[in-house]
């Protein structure tokens, strides 16, 4: 048994999901730099058994292969990590594609603001520099641009674009107050995580990076997951309502949401009746129908858009891990 060594800045520790990665897995596990003190590699019951070819083909002591008996996706297999990554004594955990994506060179970067105190989890934002667009396939620039809007609904991080960009790292002490066993499993992974960030009021800060595509196979298939993505940000944006605005806080937002979406709905509701006795009578709505119909609606849309500028308004704006509890120690390793 040895100690894994103190060491002055934050223990680093990269969780590296695999599955059918072979051809790019090694590279990227050879490019990751002294910063990060362990390397987490989760087999996802790969048929290609890439756990197999990590443990032949690096002799860096820094690497770990854990493996899956049956397939969790990459949530399950990133959880994996994490648990484990934990259980070393990490500080902070690093998620990064083990298919040659994510330049590793940007480690650094990505875990400078958590350092800094600054947030308690960031991710990688490929649409922050217009020029590196070009090489994003176009399903995936508009998709992102879609599911971006979604989960700003769904998580209340208004500030944060392309949430399936899957390069993060998040503080020790946020991710053990998260639910690990209740996060998605598969490709919502990222956008429920937020979510539940969200109920912790951590701090979320993108960060620019470049995605490199090149003739990795992607497992993604969109148009399997447009309609669970919707329906599952749909689901988180009602819970988050519910925790924010009901549960924890009660406050004047709560009765501009509580307020605006039924008059608007009355409003709405009124005048489809009201068109709907004018064409079947052919005569024209009177301007009691009218105002019956259009001032609910008036009134009930601006109260639904005070509720979006106090909830933009109320994104967090500072990290919680320098309070939550102090340091843990380095703990033995085999």
């Amino acid at each position: 048994m040895t100690t894994a060594p103190l060491q002055a800045g934050p223990r680093v520790a990269a969780i590296l999901p695999c599955y059918r990665s072979g051809a790019h897995v090694l590279g990227v596990i050879a490019a990751i730099g002294p910063e990060v003190a362990f390397i987490v590699c989760v087999d996802d019951a790969c048929p290609d058994k890439v756990g197999d070819l990590i443990e032949a083909g690096t002799q860096d002591p820094r690497v770990v292969v854990l493996r899956h008996a049956v397939n969790q996706g990459v949530g399950g297999a990133v959880c994996t990590g994490y648990a484990h990554a934990l259980a070393l004594g990490a500080d902070i955990l690093v998620k990064i594609d083990s298919d040659g994506q994510m330049d590793p060179a940007e480690i650094p970067g990505l875990i400078n603001p958590i350092t800094r105190g600054d947030a308690d989890y960031t991710k990688g934002n490929r649409f922050y520099n217009i020029e590196d667009l070009q090489g994003m396939p176009m399903v995936r620039l508009i998709g992102n641009a879609g599911l971006s809007f979604l989960t700003k609904l769904s998580s209340g991080y208004w500030s944060v674009f392309d949430p399936t960009n899957g390069y993060t790292a998040v503080q020790a002490r946020v991710i053990e107050r998260v639910p690990l066993d209740k996060l998605a499993r598969r490709y919502f992974f990222e956008s429920d995580l937020l979510f539940r960030l969200g109920t912790l009021r951590a701090r979320v800060v993108d960060v620019p990076m470049t995605a490199i595509y090149a003739d990795e196979l992607s497992q993604m298939q969109v148009g399997k997951i447009v309609l669970p993505f919707l329906a599952s940000n749909i689901t988180n944006f009602l819970k988050r309502l519910f925790y924010s605005y009901v549960l924890r806080n009660f406050s004047v937002a709560s009765l501009y949401f509580l307020g605006g979406v039924p008059l608007t709905l009355f409003g709405v509701i009124r005048g489809v009746q009201a068109w709907t006795m004018s064409v079947a009578d052919g005569k024209a709505a009177t301007s009691g129908q009218v105002m019956l119909a259009a001032l609910p609606i008036l009134v009930g849309v601006q109260m639904m858009l005070s509720f979006v500028a106090y909830d933009v308004e109320s994104e967090p704006r500072s990290a919680i891990w320098p309070l939550l509890w102090r340091r843990r120690p380095a703990v033995a390793e085999e």
